[in-house]
């Protein structure tokens, strides 16, 4: 099946501008034109979806050209590119460590201030009650651990 630029930038959830942009950029290099008219493959898509996950979990313009670069390689380019997808789920394994860190953080703050409305002031609440009535720790208690105190 295959799909005008509209029809495809809905289905990928993008402006057609984006998708503009990346043929133009030379992310789509199996793209093909119908009187002038891109059109789009479903082999197009999942390009579209690789590159959109890509992108939006960090990775740079230039890595991900060189992504595509190494498909039109063909087999011989596997590895490489087996090592660059490793390289970014790494990456973004550790943006989910950090980002739970945070989270934590945060749950510590919401129980906190709910505490605080209940009581109607911040006099009197302190981290051991956080982990005592959630059962949780906060970084907070961990760094103070950390420095000794």
């Amino acid at each position: 099946m295959s799909y005008t630029i509209s029809e495809a930038a809905r289905r990928m959830g993008v402006a057609p501008s984006t998708l503009r942009y990346y043929d133009k950029e030379g992310l789509l290099p199996n793209l093909k034109r119908k009187n002038g008219q891109r059109i789009f493959e479903e082999n197009d898509l999942r390009m579209l979806a690789l590159l959109s996950c890509l992108k939006n979990t960090g990775m740079p313009l230039k890595q991900i050209h060189r992504y595509v670069d190494m498909v039109q390689e063909g087999d011989e380019t596997i590895p490489e590119r087996y090592a660059l997808i490793k390289e970014q789920r790494r990456f973004i394994m550790d943006q989910m460590e950090q980002l739970k860190y945070y989270l934590s953080e945060l749950d510590f703050k919401d129980w906190y201030y709910r505490t605080a409305m209940k009581k109607g002031t911040t006099e009197g609440i302190s981290l051991e009650d956080y982990e005592r009535e959630t059962g949780n720790r906060t970084p907070e208690m961990d760094i103070l651990e950390k420095d000794g105190k």
